[in-house]
Protein backbone atom coordinates (compact mmCIF):
# COMPACT_ATOMS: atom_id res chain seq x y z
CA UNK A 1 0.00 0.00 0.00
CA UNK A 2 1.79 3.07 -1.33
CA UNK A 3 0.52 6.63 -1.51
CA UNK A 4 2.90 9.41 -2.56
CA UNK A 5 6.32 8.85 -4.11
CA UNK A 6 7.97 12.10 -3.07
CA UNK A 7 10.67 13.62 -0.90
CA UNK A 8 8.21 15.00 1.65
CA UNK A 9 9.79 14.33 5.08
CA UNK A 10 6.37 14.32 6.82
CA UNK A 11 7.78 16.13 9.82
CA UNK A 12 5.86 15.40 12.99
CA UNK A 13 4.22 12.23 11.65
CA UNK A 14 5.05 8.96 13.40
CA UNK A 15 6.87 6.49 11.11
CA UNK A 16 3.98 4.00 11.05
CA UNK A 17 1.53 6.63 9.79
CA UNK A 18 3.71 8.15 7.08
CA UNK A 19 2.41 7.81 3.55
CA UNK A 20 5.36 9.09 1.53
CA UNK A 21 8.16 7.04 0.03
CA UNK A 22 11.11 8.88 -1.47
CA UNK A 23 11.93 8.15 -5.12
CA UNK A 24 15.32 6.75 -4.08
CA UNK A 25 13.85 4.38 -1.50
CA UNK A 26 11.07 3.35 -3.89
CA UNK A 27 13.64 2.50 -6.57
CA UNK A 28 15.61 0.45 -4.05
CA UNK A 29 12.46 -1.39 -2.97
CA UNK A 30 11.51 -2.30 -6.53
CA UNK A 31 15.05 -3.53 -7.18
CA UNK A 32 14.85 -5.65 -4.03
CA UNK A 33 11.54 -7.16 -5.15
CA UNK A 34 12.96 -8.17 -8.50
CA UNK A 35 16.15 -9.55 -6.98
CA UNK A 36 14.07 -11.60 -4.52
CA UNK A 37 12.09 -13.16 -7.36
CA UNK A 38 8.95 -11.01 -7.23
CA UNK A 39 7.12 -9.31 -10.08
CA UNK A 40 5.00 -6.20 -9.55
CA UNK A 41 1.40 -6.96 -10.57
CA UNK A 42 -2.00 -5.31 -10.65
CA UNK A 43 -4.60 -6.31 -8.09
CA UNK A 44 -6.61 -8.21 -10.70
CA UNK A 45 -3.52 -10.11 -11.86
CA UNK A 46 -2.52 -11.00 -8.32
CA UNK A 47 -5.98 -12.30 -7.46
CA UNK A 48 -6.11 -14.29 -10.69
CA UNK A 49 -2.84 -15.98 -9.78
CA UNK A 50 -4.02 -16.60 -6.23
CA UNK A 51 -7.34 -18.13 -7.29
CA UNK A 52 -5.62 -20.29 -9.89
CA UNK A 53 -3.45 -21.77 -7.18
CA UNK A 54 -0.31 -21.12 -9.21
CA UNK A 55 1.74 -17.95 -9.18
CA UNK A 56 2.88 -18.63 -12.74
CA UNK A 57 -0.64 -18.60 -14.21
CA UNK A 58 -1.11 -14.91 -14.93
CA UNK A 59 -3.16 -13.94 -17.95
CA UNK A 60 -1.30 -14.20 -21.25
CA UNK A 61 -2.39 -10.67 -22.10
CA UNK A 62 0.06 -9.28 -19.56
CA UNK A 63 2.97 -10.17 -21.81
CA UNK A 64 1.81 -7.83 -24.58
CA UNK A 65 1.72 -4.75 -22.35
CA UNK A 66 4.35 -1.99 -22.61
CA UNK A 67 5.05 -2.77 -18.95
CA UNK A 68 5.46 -6.51 -19.45
CA UNK A 69 8.32 -8.03 -17.50
CA UNK A 70 11.44 -9.30 -19.24
CA UNK A 71 11.39 -13.01 -20.03
CA UNK A 72 13.75 -13.70 -17.13
CA UNK A 73 11.01 -12.73 -14.65
CA UNK A 74 8.01 -14.46 -16.25
CA UNK A 75 8.11 -17.20 -13.61
CA UNK A 76 8.58 -14.86 -10.67
CA UNK A 77 6.06 -14.46 -7.87
CA UNK A 78 3.49 -11.67 -8.30
CA UNK A 79 3.32 -9.05 -5.59
CA UNK A 80 0.46 -6.58 -5.94
CA UNK A 81 1.52 -2.92 -5.88
CA UNK A 82 -1.25 -0.45 -5.03
CA UNK A 83 -1.14 3.36 -4.96
CA UNK A 84 -3.92 5.31 -3.23
CA UNK A 85 -5.08 8.90 -3.80
CA UNK A 86 -4.24 9.44 -7.49
CA UNK A 87 -1.22 11.68 -6.97
CA UNK A 88 0.64 12.99 -10.00
CA UNK A 89 3.93 11.71 -8.61
CA UNK A 90 2.85 8.19 -9.53
CA UNK A 91 3.26 9.13 -13.19
CA UNK A 92 6.39 11.24 -12.72
CA UNK A 93 8.27 9.24 -10.06
CA UNK A 94 6.85 5.71 -9.73
CA UNK A 95 6.03 4.80 -13.33
CA UNK A 96 9.59 5.16 -14.71
CA UNK A 97 10.84 2.77 -12.03
CA UNK A 98 8.05 0.29 -12.69
CA UNK A 99 8.87 0.39 -16.42
CA UNK A 100 12.53 -0.28 -15.67
CA UNK A 101 11.63 -3.51 -13.89
CA UNK A 102 8.72 -4.54 -16.10
CA UNK A 103 6.28 -4.14 -13.19
CA UNK A 104 2.61 -3.19 -13.24
CA UNK A 105 0.42 -1.74 -10.49
CA UNK A 106 -3.06 -0.55 -9.53
CA UNK A 107 -3.82 3.14 -8.91
CA UNK A 108 -6.92 4.11 -6.94
CA UNK A 109 -8.55 7.47 -7.76
CA UNK A 110 -10.69 9.79 -5.61
CA UNK A 111 -12.46 11.02 -8.73
CA UNK A 112 -13.51 14.48 -7.46
CA UNK A 113 -9.85 15.49 -7.49
CA UNK A 114 -9.05 14.17 -10.97
CA UNK A 115 -9.86 16.70 -13.68
CA UNK A 116 -9.08 17.88 -17.17
CA UNK A 117 -7.08 20.61 -15.45
CA UNK A 118 -4.68 19.86 -12.60
CA UNK A 119 -6.41 19.18 -9.27
CA UNK A 120 -4.99 18.92 -5.77
CA UNK A 121 -5.68 16.62 -2.84
CA UNK A 122 -4.00 16.77 0.57
CA UNK A 123 -1.91 19.67 -0.78
CA UNK A 124 -0.46 17.47 -3.53
CA UNK A 125 -0.96 17.61 -7.28
CA UNK A 126 -3.21 14.90 -8.66
CA UNK A 127 -3.25 13.12 -11.99
CA UNK A 128 -5.26 14.62 -14.83
CA UNK A 129 -7.68 12.50 -16.84
CA UNK A 130 -5.37 12.56 -19.85
CA UNK A 131 -2.58 11.14 -17.66
CA UNK A 132 -4.94 8.54 -16.23
CA UNK A 133 -5.83 7.46 -19.77
CA UNK A 134 -2.13 7.15 -20.63
CA UNK A 135 -1.57 5.01 -17.55
CA UNK A 136 -4.52 2.81 -18.46
CA UNK A 137 -3.18 2.36 -22.00
CA UNK A 138 0.22 1.43 -20.56
CA UNK A 139 -1.23 -1.44 -18.52
CA UNK A 140 -1.75 0.24 -15.15
CA UNK A 141 -5.01 -0.84 -13.54
CA UNK A 142 -7.27 2.05 -12.51
CA UNK A 143 -9.59 1.52 -9.54
CA UNK A 144 -11.93 3.61 -7.41
CA UNK A 145 -11.05 5.35 -4.15
CA UNK A 146 -14.52 6.94 -3.79
CA UNK A 147 -15.49 10.37 -5.13
CA UNK A 148 -14.45 12.73 -2.32
CA UNK A 149 -12.30 10.44 -0.11
CA UNK A 150 -14.54 10.77 2.98
CA UNK A 151 -14.55 8.73 6.17
CA UNK A 152 -17.24 6.41 4.90
CA UNK A 153 -18.31 5.16 8.33
CA UNK A 154 -19.41 8.74 9.17
CA UNK A 155 -21.81 8.87 6.21
CA UNK A 156 -25.34 7.61 5.74
CA UNK A 157 -25.80 4.46 3.65
CA UNK A 158 -27.23 6.36 0.67
CA UNK A 159 -24.17 8.65 0.77
CA UNK A 160 -21.82 5.66 0.95
CA UNK A 161 -23.54 4.04 -2.00
CA UNK A 162 -23.24 7.27 -4.01
CA UNK A 163 -19.50 7.46 -3.28
CA UNK A 164 -18.81 3.96 -4.54
CA UNK A 165 -21.17 3.98 -7.53
CA UNK A 166 -20.45 7.47 -8.88
CA UNK A 167 -16.68 7.05 -8.72
CA UNK A 168 -16.94 3.76 -10.62
CA UNK A 169 -19.19 5.31 -13.27
CA UNK A 170 -16.85 8.28 -13.73
CA UNK A 171 -13.80 6.07 -14.28
CA UNK A 172 -15.63 3.79 -16.68
CA UNK A 173 -17.02 6.71 -18.66
CA UNK A 174 -13.63 8.37 -18.92
CA UNK A 175 -11.67 5.25 -19.85
CA UNK A 176 -14.35 3.28 -21.70
CA UNK A 177 -13.26 0.31 -19.61
CA UNK A 178 -14.61 -1.43 -16.50
CA UNK A 179 -13.45 -0.32 -13.04
CA UNK A 180 -13.41 -3.56 -11.09
CA UNK A 181 -11.39 -2.67 -7.98
CA UNK A 182 -11.92 -0.40 -4.97
CA UNK A 183 -9.72 0.89 -2.14
CA UNK A 184 -11.30 1.79 1.20
CA UNK A 185 -10.22 5.27 2.37
CA UNK A 186 -9.02 5.83 5.93
CA UNK A 187 -9.27 3.21 8.67
CA UNK A 188 -11.29 0.13 7.76
CA UNK A 189 -13.78 -0.79 10.55
CA UNK A 190 -13.12 -4.52 10.29
CA UNK A 191 -14.38 -5.17 13.83
CA UNK A 192 -17.87 -3.86 13.00
CA UNK A 193 -19.31 -6.99 11.39
CA UNK A 194 -22.68 -5.45 10.60
CA UNK A 195 -21.08 -2.50 8.80
CA UNK A 196 -18.60 -4.71 6.93
CA UNK A 197 -21.34 -7.07 5.73
CA UNK A 198 -23.54 -4.24 4.46
CA UNK A 199 -20.63 -2.42 2.83
CA UNK A 200 -19.51 -5.62 1.15
CA UNK A 201 -22.99 -6.09 -0.28
CA UNK A 202 -22.96 -2.55 -1.69
CA UNK A 203 -19.64 -3.23 -3.41
CA UNK A 204 -20.96 -6.46 -4.85
CA UNK A 205 -24.18 -4.86 -6.08
CA UNK A 206 -22.21 -2.01 -7.68
CA UNK A 207 -20.17 -4.50 -9.71
CA UNK A 208 -16.81 -4.42 -7.94
CA UNK A 209 -14.77 -7.61 -8.00
CA UNK A 210 -12.20 -6.73 -5.33
CA UNK A 211 -11.67 -4.26 -2.50
CA UNK A 212 -8.48 -3.54 -0.59
CA UNK A 213 -8.52 -2.09 2.92
CA UNK A 214 -6.14 -0.71 5.53
CA UNK A 215 -6.30 -3.91 7.60
CA UNK A 216 -2.74 -5.20 7.96
CA UNK A 217 -1.70 -8.47 6.37
CA UNK A 218 -0.97 -10.48 3.26
CA UNK A 219 -3.65 -11.98 1.02
CA UNK A 220 -4.13 -15.73 1.05
CA UNK A 221 -6.21 -18.18 -0.93
CA UNK A 222 -9.75 -18.19 0.42
CA UNK A 223 -9.69 -14.60 1.73
CA UNK A 224 -12.72 -12.40 1.07
CA UNK A 225 -11.77 -10.49 -2.08
CA UNK A 226 -14.10 -7.63 -1.06
CA UNK A 227 -12.16 -7.05 2.16
CA UNK A 228 -8.49 -7.68 1.41
CA UNK A 229 -5.68 -6.86 3.79
CA UNK A 230 -2.62 -4.86 2.72
CA UNK A 231 0.89 -4.06 3.90
CA UNK A 232 1.62 -0.34 4.46
CA UNK A 233 4.91 0.79 2.93
CA UNK A 234 6.86 4.05 3.24
CA UNK A 235 10.41 5.39 3.38
CA UNK A 236 10.98 3.80 6.80
CA UNK A 237 10.91 0.29 5.32
CA UNK A 238 14.50 -0.85 5.00
CA UNK A 239 15.43 -4.05 3.18
CA UNK A 240 15.01 -6.26 6.24
CA UNK A 241 11.60 -4.89 7.15
CA UNK A 242 10.34 -5.06 3.58
CA UNK A 243 11.45 -8.68 3.25
CA UNK A 244 9.79 -9.53 6.57
CA UNK A 245 6.52 -7.97 5.44
CA UNK A 246 6.59 -9.89 2.16
CA UNK A 247 7.21 -13.15 4.00
CA UNK A 248 4.24 -12.63 6.32
CA UNK A 249 6.19 -11.73 9.46
CA UNK A 250 4.21 -8.48 9.76
CA UNK A 251 0.79 -10.14 9.64
CA UNK A 252 0.55 -10.66 13.40
CA UNK A 253 -0.01 -6.90 13.78
CA UNK A 254 -3.55 -7.27 12.48
CA UNK A 255 -4.53 -8.79 15.83
CA UNK A 256 -3.50 -5.81 18.04
CA UNK A 257 -4.90 -3.57 15.28
CA UNK A 258 -8.27 -5.30 15.67
CA UNK A 259 -8.16 -5.04 19.46
CA UNK A 260 -7.42 -1.31 19.32
CA UNK A 261 -10.21 -0.68 16.81
CA UNK A 262 -12.68 -2.71 18.88
CA UNK A 263 -11.78 -0.66 21.96
CA UNK A 264 -12.11 2.61 20.04
CA UNK A 265 -15.51 1.56 18.69
CA UNK A 266 -16.78 0.72 22.19
CA UNK A 267 -15.51 4.01 23.57
CA UNK A 268 -17.34 5.92 20.81
CA UNK A 269 -20.56 4.07 21.60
Amino acid sequence: MYHSISDDAETGVAPYYRTCTTPRVFADQMALLQAAGYRGATLSEGLAALSAGSEARLSASADSSPLAAPSSTHNSRPVVLTFDDGFRDFATRALPVLREHGFRATVFLPTAFIGDTRGRFKERECLSWSEVDELHQAGIEIGSHTVTHPKLADLSWPEIEAEIRESKLTIETRLSAPARTFAYPYAYPQTDRVYVARFRQLLHDAGYEACVTTEIGTARSGDDVLGLKRLPINSCDDDALLRAKLEGAYDWLRFPQRIIKRFQARRRR
